[in-house]
């Protein structure tokens, strides 16, 4: 009886434990209290609790030494009833089914928020674009679009740029995509380059989102911006321009950064064009000379006004 017991207390807890690093576990959970709130009616909450489409494909793909290596790629429509899914593609080494699913049900709750005809739609590939060549990310690609062109299209779901994605790898996406239809398609996909019709200011537009929260936040708790000093976990695009942009226009002062290296931590502030340029040019944030090296812990245990990115 005590081992049953002890067995059971057992995996409760492990289901606690899942159900608070599992994305999808916390999207569902997230859906559920507020269908309570809301009294949502059964047979919604139930239709919103799973997604419409999961798309699980191979994508075998060619490397410079000729060998072929077989990535696995994923698309997921959450949601399609307030028009086409809309929603990231990310490369990276930990994307799981579970974290694009989860991703795609915030996507359309996030188009819902803001009013706009699109429903929630997420895609990834698990790999690791920090290893590869810039002609095996385009071969991945091109091979990816091959195998999901089925299930998208600008009137039914319409990837965009999220972590690892750049506008090059958009206007690879849009090509490939192109070329599967006969015809030249750029409304297959946002966040492209702006000679292939992308928009201005798409690539911050994200960091500058970070910015914009952080200006609301700051006014509601009386916060002086000017001075504040910042820390960034995560010093891919996104962090990189919520740092800059705020620095900028608000006065802010960075002080550490991390990205999946390791950290740089300096109290009088880091140049943060710098850092962009070193990140630019392929380098990692601890090449920055100016500053004291910290771990992604120590970080954390900065006093500032702090944001967590995606670390890249």
């Amino acid at each position: 009886m005590l081992e049953a017991t002890l067995t059971h207390a057992h995996q409760s807890r492990e289901t606690a434990e899942s159900t608070v690093t599992n994305p999808w576990a916390m999207a569902q959970r997230q859906l559920d209290q507020v269908a309570e709130r809301l009294h949502l009616e059964d047979g919604v909450h139930a239709r919103l609790r799973q997604p419409r489409r999961v798309v699980e494909v191979s994508v075998p793909t060619r490397m410079d030494d000729g060998s072929v290596q077989v990535f696995t790629g994923y698309r997921v429509q959450h949601n399609l009833d307030r028009g086409p899914g809309k929603g990231g593609l990310r490369y990276h080494p930990d994307v799981t089914l579970d974290e694009v699913k989860a991703l795609s049900m915030w996507m359309t709750w996030k188009c819902a928020v803001v009013d706009i005809p699109y429903g929630g739609a997420k895609g990834g590939i698990t790999c690791n674009p920090k290893s590869m060549s810039k002609g095996e990310i385009e071969r991945m690609t091109r091979r990816f679009v091959l195998e999901i062109a089925p299930v998208i299209g600008p009137e039914v779901d319409i990837p965009a740029p999220d972590v690892n994605t750049t506008p090059q790898v958009m206007g690879w996406f849009m090509d490939a995509y192109s070329n599967l239809c006969g015809k030249r398609t750029p409304s297959i996909v946002t966040g492209k380059p702006l000679e292939l019709g992308g928009s201005q200011g798409r690539v911050e537009a994200t960091g500058r989102g970070v910015m914009v929260a952080t200006r609301e936040v700051a006014r509601r708790i009386n916060l002086d911006l000017a001075g504040a000093r910042v820390v960034v976990q995560g010093f891919g695009n996104v962090g990189q321009y919520a740092a800059d942009l705020m620095g900028q226009e608000d006065g802010t002062r960075t002080i550490a950064v991390s990205d999946s290296s390791g950290g740089v931590y300096n109290p009088r502030g880091l140049d943060v064009a710098l850092l962009r340029r070193i990140k630019d040019e392929g380098g990692r944030v601890i090449d920055y000379a100016d500053a004291d090296r910290i771990s992604n812990a120590e970080l954390l245990e900065l006093e500032c006004l702090g944001f967590y990115l995606c670390p890249q």
